[in-house]
């Protein structure tokens, strides 16, 4: 068991502040989780009621924070050890423990029961499936035993999308498992771009990302190898029919400059994380990339409706 114990009465940590609670939620994490929920509920070839509709964002963001704060609370010794996480609220020892644990569950359980009673139980059950996912799956099994740690995990970022579709229209069809695909294979380029240039946080800690156990030639060639079918499947919706001209012109643009980018990280031989500029781009601009593709979604749907 590799997660923050539980804190014992005689342990004395500070009352934590409503600031430290939103931490726990990751919300740069949370703001894209929310976006591809959201266009993927107004994709979706039906008018839900806007109540409902916030009620079902609301939910996935609720999710998504829980999964968040239960990764954290399991992590805790994991950030201790990264500067970009030591200043998190457990590791810094503004928060007990358990106070991340009972947010963390008690806002899985409530999401869930919410999205189950308010919308529907198909989207309810993915919903948990998504939080169980990135809980169990990739922090508890993956993150610590695989470099592929990463690729699989990001079946959990992919859900949001298939939620939204599902708590509109109560089923599952071809469009959202084409997000779903598309994101999965996003994942990999996205975050091993960013691990290239943090690799001696992943090495301090311990976890086994690509860039410490394999080196930098293979994690470069691999985002590469993941970029190739990623670019296929965001332009698959428009191939296929599913979507109309706006949103088939807007992602070959918006791809082309990402596998572009991808290109330039693979034939890199940059060793000094200070200097991989390219791989610096190449994450900024996949986040970008991610929120406008989805854009591009919504806006052929609404505006060719």
């Amino acid at each position: 068991m590799n997660a923050i114990p539980l804190t014992s009465a005689a342990t004395a940590y500070p009352v934590a502040d409503w600031r430290d609670f939103l931490a726990l939620t990751k919300p740069r994490v949370l703001s894209l989780v929310v976006f591809t929920g959201l266009c993927g509920l107004l994709a979706a070839p039906v008018t839900i009621h806007p109540v409902l509709g916030f009620t079902a964002i609301l939910c996935i963001a609720l999710g998504a924070g829980a999964a968040g704060a239960l990764n954290q609370w399991y992590e805790a010794d994991l950030d201790a050890k990264m500067a970009r996480t030591a200043k998190r609220p457990l590791p810094a020892g503004r928060m007990a423990p358990e106070s991340a644990l009972h947010f963390g569950v008690g806002l899985a359980a409530f999401s869930v029961l919410l999205m189950g009673l308010a919308l529907n139980l198909l989207a309810a059950a993915i919903l948990l499936a998504s939080i169980l996912y990135y809980v169990v799956i990739y922090t508890v099994w993956l993150k610590r035993r695989t470099p592929q740690n990463i690729v699989i995990g990001g079946g959990a970022g992919a859900f949001p999308a298939m939620i939204g579709w599902a708590a509109a229209t109560g089923r599952v069809d071809m469009l959202p498992v084409l997000l779903f695909v598309l994101v999965f294979l996003w994942t990999a380029p996205h975050f091993w771009a960013l691990a290239l240039f943090i690799r001696m946080d992943y090495a301090a800690a311990g976890v086994p990302m690509l860039p410490v156990v394999a080196g930098l030639r293979m994690t470069r060639i691999q985002q590469f190898l993941y970029t190739v079918p990623m670019a296929a499947s965001a332009v698959a919706p428009w191939a296929l029919g599913l979507t109309g001209m706006l949103y088939g012109v807007a992602a070959i643009a918006l791809t082309v400059p990402f596998v572009v980018l991808s290109a330039q990280v693979a034939l890199s031989r940059e060793s000094d994380p200070a200097a991989m500029k390219p791989e610096r781009r190449l994450f900024a601009y996949s986040i970008v990339y991610l929120f406008a593709v989805f854009g591009a979604l919504v806006a052929d749907r609404w505006l060719l409706a």
